[in-house]
């Protein structure tokens, strides 16, 4: 007996990690002082030295349920930038500029090709938001997992200078919600979505106009990453007062979130159109509409909040840089957190 005979391959672990190298070293940043397969990543903050208070951001997330789309698919090459998504998206919500990021994969059995493609993913997610990938772990777990499966989750620090945190203790009344689109469901919801699709090879490749391509490929679509569209705001010198990312629990849980007390945002849902795909969900699921709003980002995948004589100012940035983004709303006094109208 031994170790491999057991269901772990030590071989497969090291073929793995030889074909991942190639993705990791796109991501890398000067302040990087390790190199690629050490215990630990380095990493040093002599660059920030200029800032009166630098400060540590961190968020860690995984993926969810829609790895189960992955699987079906056997496509894995994406869902690593969901991963990333979900972690610095959360990050740029202070503020803060992402730094680094690392992985976590767990697997039934080391297939070193496919964990290459999960890894080719987190790292077009880090070069996407600025983040090095300086480390990561891959295990594999026989009798835990099911040999062709695999559970994602990552970890990702960011920085910024104290005092220009985004914490919502500013926003007042006639401060302006803006949203900027999402790429399809991004991460969240997807126990939903399997409840109401089939999750089925045939299904998943069924073509719809509506969508303009196969339903598994709207929800393969990976997680948009936010940083550098919040970064063009920042950029001109225009104050985000505080930010959102909508992620589970859709507009009623995650907008109150960035509100001071004694405020509530007023959204108005013709504002934008829907995308096709919650429409479907919606309909095909029976959804109630509040659910959807309560479960799904609907389409906005971040909103933020500026003064709202800058509201205009920000829709054209954002559009100069091929961002879509839409007016939501506005802030006014209340305790109802969120209305949507």
């Amino acid at each position: 007996m031994d170790y491999k005979k057991a269901g772990v391959d030590i071989e497969a672990g090291y073929k793995a990690v030889d074909l991942m190298k190639e993705h990791i070293r796109g991501t890398m940043r000067q302040e990087v002082l390790s190199g690629i397969g050490g215990f630990s990543g380095a990493f040093s903050l002599g660059n920030f030295k200029h800032m009166d208070e630098p400060t540590l951001v961190s968020g860690t997330d995984g993926v969810g349920t829609k790895l189960k789309i992955a699987f079906i698919l056997d496509k894995h090459n994406t869902i690593g930038i969901d991963c990333v998504a979900m972690c610095v998206n959360d990050v740029a919500c202070a503020g803060a500029e992402p730094l680094f990021f690392l992985d976590y994969i767990a697997c039934g059995k080391n297939y070193p090709e496919k964990i290459a493609e999960i890894v080719a993913g987190v790292a077009e997610g880090c070069k996407q938001s600025g983040a090095a990938l300086i480390g990561g772990e891959t295990a594999e777990m026989p009798g835990f997992y099911p040999i062709e499966e695999y559970d994602l989750a990552g970890f990702a620090v960011g920085i910024i200078d104290k005092k220009d945190l985004i914490t919502g203790m500013n926003i007042k009344s006639g401060d302006v919600v803006i949203g900027l689109a999402s790429s399809g469901i991004h991460s969240n919801g997807y126990s939903l979505v399997r409840k109401v699709f089939t999750m089925d090879e045939k299904t998943l490749n069924t073509y719809y106009d509506e969508l303009g391509k196969t339903l598994g490929e709207e929800l393969i679509t990976p997680t948009k990453i936010y940083v550098n569209a919040l970064k063009y705001i920042k950029e001109n010198n225009i104050t985000i007062k505080g930010c959102a990312h909508i992620t589970g629990g859709g507009f009623y849980e995650n907008i109150p979130r960035m509100l001071p007390k004694g405020m509530e945002a007023l959204i108005n849902k013709d504002s934008y159109e829907v995308p096709a795909i919650f429409k479907m969900l919606e309909k095909e699921g029976n959804i109630d509409n509040s659910v959807m709003y309560n479960t799904f980002n609907m389409g906005i995948g971040m909103a933020v909040v500026v003064e709202g004589d800058k509201a205009d100012q920000v829709m054209e940035i954002l559009k100069a840089n091929n961002e879509t983004a839409y007016k939501l709303g506005e802030i006014r006094e209340g305790t109802n957190g969120i209305i949507l109208c």
